[in-house]
């Protein structure tokens, strides 16, 4: 890796930064407005605007968002390893976002509006993988620049990552712990490891819609690991019986399977890489490393639907 030092330009004056986490003030235009503006310019943007910013800039924060990469090191690799970070919070948070909606059609009982926006998560994870392609040309020699400043900070200290995790049903009531201190977060994430998962909600709609599920199914303790049901996979495996286009539940199935098919491939992903980059050594949050991340990737959110669509 380079034995440079980076240059980190500063684009963004820390000191004159809205740091406020709320939604700032924006007009808002309707097509005739636009229209009229467009008349006015000939059709050219608008370049010049009242007060300390503008309207792209307040739309999301951007200058906000620019501010808050600070590598710690004068390791070439960090800035990457930074902005990468941030970019996987980012679409952790949009799948998370398309699961719960999905979650709630089911809820309604609107299945064919939940498939439609399985598609769409399943593109925010195809996306997490990619992101894999950028993280994988740090080497070791340019982590070890600067991991020690690391602490013990770990990715498994993510609490938008567990909420994901927590939303597709792989509850831990010990990793959700790391954040019993954090009085803005936690809340939220004890919530999530209390209530049903999407893929519980799937179960009641099977249940709902006359298949056979057994009571302990539908009416447990939501925050416990999910394991597998027999009667579950039995309707399942009734559902998969009637393979047509126009069964809800068969396509319900596979759009949920499809899911759990790329989030591994977004897990196996991870754990190549860091075999790649550390080798066996302890992972900085205190894990074994890629021990762990080993058993993790083998892990199966929806294990009755695997078992149903590739019958032993």
């Amino acid at each position: 890796m380079p034995d440079y030092p980076p240059v980190v330009p500063r684009i963004v004056d820390p000191d004159g930064v809205d740091a406020s986490p709320h939604p700032r003030a924006m007009p808002v235009t309707t097509d005739e407005s636009r229209s009229a503006t467009a008349a006015e310019t000939g059709g050219e943007p608008l370049l010049d605007f009242e007060g300390t910013s503008n309207p792209y800039i307040d739309y999301q924060s951007i200058d906000l968002l620019l501010s808050l990469q600070h590598p710690r090191s004068d390791g070439y690799d960090e800035m990457c390893f930074v902005v990468m970070g941030q970019v996987k919070e980012l679409l952790f948070r949009g799948l998370h976002f398309e699961l719960v909606n999905a979650q709630h059609r089911l809820r309604a009982d609107e299945v064919g509006d939940a498939m439609q926006i399985l598609g769409r998560a399943g593109a925010f994870v195809d996306y997490l993988t990619s992101s894999w392609d950028v993280l994988s040309t740090i080497s070791t020699e340019g982590f070890n620049q600067f991991r020690d400043t690391l602490g013990t900070a770990s990715g498994q200290l993510s609490f938008m990552y567990r909420h994901v995790e927590f939303v597709l049903g792989n509850k831990s009531q010990r990793l959700a712990r790391a954040h019993r201190n954090v009085p803005h977060v936690w809340p939220a994430l004890e919530e999530a490891l209390r209530s049903p998962s999407l893929y519980d909600d799937a179960i009641a709609v099977l249940a709902r819609r006359g298949l056979a599920v057994d009571r302990g199914a539908l009416d447990r303790d939501w925050s416990l690991p999910y394991e597998p049901d027999p009667s579950v996979e039995a309707a399942w495996r009734e559902v998969f019986a009637d393979p047509r286009s126009d069964n809800e539940l068969y396509r319900l199935g596979l759009a949920l399977v499809d899911i759990d098919q790329r989030f591994s491939v977004y897990r196996w992903r991870h754990f190549v890489s860091v075999e790649r980059i550390i080798g066996y050594k302890p992972g900085t949050g205190g894990s074994a490393g890629v021990a762990w991340l080993d058993g993790v990737t083998r892990h199966r959110f929806f294990p009755e639907i695997w078992a149903t669509a590739n019958p032993a």
